[in-house]
């Protein structure tokens, strides 16, 4: 009966799990230990205002919720203390936020990540953390673009006063 007892507590947090990993971009892997109260608050604030759902589950659960998903990598990793950050829709969140914040709180550590379907252990997923993210790419996508646009407008303006010039001489 205890058995029974046990399955029954772990299948809501399992599905509340898979239902997390279910369409997430990214899902990073951090050991916490050696964080202070105060710095792991600090830590999930800053987390929680990027969007991050950052969390500390037991590693047979995780496990379980990533058994035959994209996130199954994972599981190799799950040893110790573990927190779990997922991010739905910006893949380089996650490991930009952890990786940011262990620069200054060395007792974290970045484990190992899912980001957009491939796995990256702890040396890769720092490499993914220094990568700009998707909006600092797209302002310097149209920052460029704008200039180019400026240039191109000032290029058709001379041209337009020449030919107005040539036509009055």
């Amino acid at each position: 009966m205890a058995a029974y007892a046990n399955t029954e507590v772990k299948q809501p947090v399992v599905a509340e799990i898979s239902e997390l990993l279910n369409g997430a971009q990214a899902a990073v892997l951090a050991d916490y230990r050696g964080l202070t109260v105060e710095q792991d608050t600090a830590l999930r604030k800053q987390l929680r205002e990027a969007g991050v759902v950052y969390k500390v589950y037991k590693n047979t659960m995780v496990k379980l919720a990533a058994k035959g998903t994209e996130f199954e990598p994972l599981s190799a990793d799950l040893e110790g203390p573990t927190a779990l950050a997922v991010h739905k829709t910006d893949a380089a969140v996650p490991a930009k936020v952890l990786y940011e914040f262990a620069k200054k709180n060395p007792q974290l550590e970045l484990k190992a990540g899912v980001v957009d379907g491939t796995y990256y252990d702890s040396k890769t997923i720092t490499v993914i953390a220094t990568i700009p993210g998707r909006q600092e790419l797209l302002g310097r996508l149209l920052g460029s673009m704008q200039g180019s646009i400026s240039g191109f407008a000032r290029v058709i303006k001379q041209i337009a006063e020449s030919k107005g010039e040539a036509a009055e001489a």
